[in-house]
């Protein structure tokens, strides 16, 4: 039997017809879009078909994230929330009565989420303080941002981390006094490389176990928020894709999903896409597929260690991190071209990106000299600061941009000022220069943990890249009018939003063939929704639900009022 979704608003996504009062679906495919006239909607949807009036309701296609972390936000569901505050003794004040509440024997190891950045200068906290709270057992605080956490001594110890303990890499550091002792600050997760000699120290493991039971909250507010399609930073575990493989072939599945595999550098990069094949022999169906290979190129603004092409303000010999330079980076996208394969990188400086964009350039020249084909796709996801002259770099060389638009407020505040100019802060997030050039820009959440999952619902998200308001975290509204982060000119057109999140996201994850606009031959993944985006205030998008989500044809979500 047929469906037909008729009197509606319906946002195509389709360049060529991007308005349509009616859709008709059989089984899971639109075989109809185009005007409210029975006449020539009839053929199309047969004489037994389930017609809906929606009565003047918008629709639009299914959302595409397109960088998530399912793993990373089932893996937190046993973190501690910590109150939010600024103040390091009303923090450290909740984490010893947490503490004195749950003893050594209840909870071997505590983990709170999280402290402001700002809490801390440049020179960041100490264990000491930390021990003050929390003397007996090993304990984390997480950073806002989630590329710095505070450790306390006793967890360096039971880490076996010491001054004579080499750093992982470049990015991932203990921060150390003059005499390499670690100081309890840490950087980009290093402590995970040393996990292990933790949790048998202390005979417990946390419950962070990716069988399908722990990732199917995460999925179901996928479906709940309109999320039709989704590329997953990185697979965490191969626990976690066989999970989720498993809820695919038990029909539980509700979403195309995109894996990533990530590698740290050249060296490691053909084990890396060993794995990749692996997981394509075994996991690969209609709705997975893992094709890509994720670079974390530089560290984060807040934390001083993106890739800049200016030195620290404080620090004039400083200009950042970086994990690799464009000979070696270049090396890595001209083997995953010839691997049939693509790249996706964590990219926040502008050092970063021109080196990112130098790479791109001298691969795809290498590609042609050797008489190769290029068909790797280069993401570059978040890409928060760009030197102007860099700015039309994206459309010459086909790279994709991706940003979280959620933190485009005042989601991270001025930590980057701490190193920055305050000229250079306000250069961050611009994004309407690169799609004004004709460069490919998608949209994402990029959340990690449960404790921010409800940003990655796409309206609120929507409605933070149009204000540049954050309704959560606001900037200062005496220092900045309306709370706005400035300039007003990098607002995001309400058209571009939908189009990042619809169709130019599915050609991101390569699957604009069958998904990403609403259009005879795809798969009837749409969105109803209870006001009309672009009728609605700006500060009131995210008020905007989703009546009825379907996938494939069925309503996963909502309902379908006749």
């Amino acid at each position: 039997m047929s469906i037909v979704l008729r009197n509606a608003e319906i946002y195509t996504a389709n360049e060529k017809a991007p308005w349509a009062e009616t859709l008709v679906i059989k089984d899971d495919t639109i075989v109809y879009a185009g005007a409210d006239q029975k006449a020539q909607w009839q053929e199309a949807a047969g004489e037994a078909a389930e017609i809906h009036d929606l009565q003047g309701k918008m629709v639009i296609p299914g959302i595409v994230d397109g960088h998530i972390h399912p793993g990373m936000c089932a893996k937190s569901s046993w973190h501690i929330r910590l109150p939010w505050t600024e103040d390091k003794r009303k923090a450290l004040d909740f984490i010893k009565k947490y503490a004195q509440e749950h003893p050594k024997e209840e909870a071997p190891f505590l983990y709170f989420e999280y402290y402001p950045t700002s809490m801390f200068d440049t020179a960041g906290p100490r264990k000491e303080w930390l021990d003050e709270a929390v003397p007996d057992r090993p304990c984390l605080c997480q950073d806002f941002g989630e590329h710095l956490c505070w450790v306390n001594t006793k967890m360096l110890e039971l880490l076996g981390v010491d001054q004579n303990t080499p750093d992982p890499t470049a990015l991932e550091v203990f921060v150390r006094d003059e005499d390499g002792t670690p100081t309890g600050w840490v950087k980009e997760m290093a402590w995970l490389h040393f996990a292990d000699n933790l949790f048998k120290a202390i005979d417990w493991k946390p419950p962070e176990d990716l069988k399908p039971e722990r990732l199917k909250p995460f999925f179901r507010f996928l479906e709940e928020n309109g999320i039709t399609a989704m590329a997953d930073g990185f697979i965490e575990t191969d626990e976690q894709i066989a999970s989720i493989y498993e809820m695919d072939m038990a029909g539980q599945l509700h979403a195309y999903y995109d894996g990533m595999v990530r590698f740290w550098k050249l060296e490691d990069l053909p084990e890396k896409i060993e794995k990749v094949k692996e997981y394509q022999k075994r996991y690969t169906t209609k709705h997975i597929k893992i094709n890509t290979l994720k670079l974390f190129l530089d560290g984060t603004n807040e934390s001083g260690n993106s890739a800049s092409l200016h030195a620290h303000i404080n620090d004039p010999e400083n200009y950042g991190e970086i994990m690799m330079e464009k000979e070696e980076l270049a090396e890595c996208f001209l083997l995953c071209n010839k691997e049939g394969l693509d790249m996706h990188l964590h990219i926040v400086g502008d050092r970063g990106f021109r080196t990112a964009c130098d790479a791109v350039e001298e691969a795809q020249k290498g590609a042609k000299q050797a008489g190769m084909e290029w068909v790797c796709q280069p993401v570059f996801a978040h890409c928060e600061v760009v030197d102007p002259a860099d700015m039309a770099r994206p459309a010459e060389l086909g790279i994709t941009i991706n940003w979280s638009c959620h933190w485009s407020g005042g989601y991270f505040g001025e930590e980057a000022m701490n190193y920055y100019t305050e000229e250079k802060w306000r250069r961050m997030y611009q994004f309407n220069p690169m799609v004004e050039s004709g460069a490919l820009v998608t949209f994402s959440s990029d959340v990690v943990t449960n404790y921010e999952l409800h940003r990655a619902a796409p309206f609120f998200s929507m409605q933070v890249a149009a204000t540049r308001v954050d309704p959560e975290f606001p900037l200062d509204p005496e220092k900045y009018l309306g709370s706005m982060r400035p300039p007003a000119s990098a607002k995001l057109s309400r058209e571009t939003l939908l189009k990042g999140y619809t169709i130019n996201a599915a050609r991101q994850l390569r699957w604009d063939s069958i998904l990403g606009s609403l259009e005879v031959g795809k798969k009837a993944n749409l969105n109803v929704l209870s006001r009309d985006f672009f009728q609605t205030p700006e500060d009131q998008i995210k008020e905007i639900q989703c009546e009825a989500v379907l996938f494939e044809g069925q309503v996963i979500a909502g309902e379908l009022k006749k």
